[in-house]
């Protein structure tokens, strides 16, 4: 696919921005896709270069937060094992069908997600009480929020953080930290999966794709250096966009 030199500066700037807003509260999706889209990109072709170019802003954002010493990937094995089985049914599936039916009960979702956060002021400031075992927390989530990822996207990364938050106890900074390494996770085996069934326009994802690892740098620097009402604020931001994204689509 030939695009102009602007098209692809501009596809530029909406993966650093994607980068930014994704290390720090998931949500890179509601700007990438819709420039993929208007860009004169196919749907499908789109949700496959999707996952291209925000596996480097992912990969990035983990890399420096275990840099950082806020996640241990070696520790989450399991939770990936789970996330990479998910997110790969989930890729396979969306070549299936339509992707649009998922979208009003996802949309309940983030709105239940965005009240509970935004009338809990406390909610991740501290480490909380662990509701299940990590191994079944893994599993569950790693198989359901995987798939959704792999099939649609859309809010995956705030599912990760609340979930992390309410049944795990975490903190809101490293629940954003381990939610970027399940990111990752479900990206690259998507990722694999739409480039095996030919679906991927390759040098608007690496474009856009070295614009998501400046972009994913800072964000993830800026969460290690800023408190947690920061990041808190900003996810509430992003939640409310990605339903406002998904209503009015």
């Amino acid at each position: 696919m030939e695009l102009d030199l602007l098209t692809y500066l501009l596809l530029f700037l909406a993966g650093g921005m994607a980068g930014f807003v994704d290390s720090i509260a998931g949500g890179g999706g509601i700007i990438t896709l819709p420039a993929l889209l208007a860009a004169g990109i196919p749907p499908h072709q789109a949700l496959a270069t999707n996952k291209l170019q925000s596996t480097f802003g992912s990969f990035t954002a983990v890399s420096n937060y275990t840099r950082l010493g806020m996640v241990k990937p070696f520790a989450l094995v399991e939770g990936m094992l789970f996330t990479l089985i998910g997110a790969a049914l989930g890729a396979w599936a969306v070549q299936q069908f339509p992707a649009d039916f998922l979208e009003n009960l996802i949309v309940i979702m983030l709105i239940i997600i965005f009240l509970y956060t935004a009338f809990s002021p406390k909610l991740g400031y501290e480490a909380g009480k662990q509701k299940i075992s990590p191994r079944l927390f893994y599993a569950l989530a790693g198989l359901l929020i995987g798939f959704y990822d792999g099939f649609f996207g859309p809010g995956t990364g705030s599912f990760w953080t609340m979930a992390l938050i309410v049944l795990l106890g975490l903190d809101l900074k490293h629940a954003t930290a381990q939610t970027k390494l399940f990111n990752f996770t479900s990206n690259i085996v998507s990722f694999a999966v739409f480039a095996y069934a030919g679906l991927m326009v390759w040098t608007v994802g690496i474009v856009m794709g070295a614009g998501q690892i400046a972009g994913a740098y800072a964000g993830s620097t800026l969460v290690h250096q800023r408190d947690v009402g920061f990041i808190r604020v900003f996810f509430l931001i992003v939640v409310a966009a990605t339903i406002v994204k998904l209503i009015v689509m």
